[in-house]
């Protein structure tokens, strides 16, 4: 078990970033060898729709890379800030019920008092023991911050 988080804490998920990374990079070295392994003269056969389509795709996935590299949860003084790719929710400590990393889930759930729940893809299942370690963190975090005089 590690030490208490100090405030602001921030977890983002690790091997989906890492893997979307290579992968990402990867892809993009094999389409500009490919393009120029082709040589002009099939180059000259895409036509402008085709250049765009290409172009299109290519700013389509830069975009959901760009989603996943944004996925956070932050933890501060005043409540959990809960990055899922382009959508951001500000939490305060006293709305956030219970988190939880089920069995096989791919990310961690944030309960909240209001019923409804939260994913926090930030916290992914398949980064296996640092996501645990990270529930419990906030976990901990959620009990310390919402305790009140009576304690229920």
């Amino acid at each position: 078990m590690t030490g208490p988080v100090t405030l602001p804490h921030t977890w983002r998920p690790f091997g989906a970033r890492l893997m979307g990374t290579v992968a990402g990079g990867f892809t993009l070295v094999l389409l500009v060898a490919v393009w120029i392994a082709w040589g002009p003269d099939i180059r000259a056969k895409f036509d402008t729709f085709q250049r765009g389509t290409l172009v299109f795709l290519i700013l389509l996935a830069g975009a959901v890379w760009y989603a996943l590299m944004r996925s956070r949860v932050t933890a501060t003084v005043a409540g959990i800030t809960v990055v899922n790719g382009y959508r951001k929710r500000e939490l305060e400590w006293a709305e956030v019920v219970a988190v939880n990393l089920r069995r096989g889930a791919p990310w961690a759930g944030l309960d909240l008092s209001d019923g409804t729940s939260i994913s926090a893809i930030a916290i992914q299942g398949s980064d296996g023991q640092r996501a645990v370690e990270a529930v419990r963190e906030l976990r901990r975090l959620v009990a310390e911050n919402t305790r009140t005089e009576r304690n229920d």
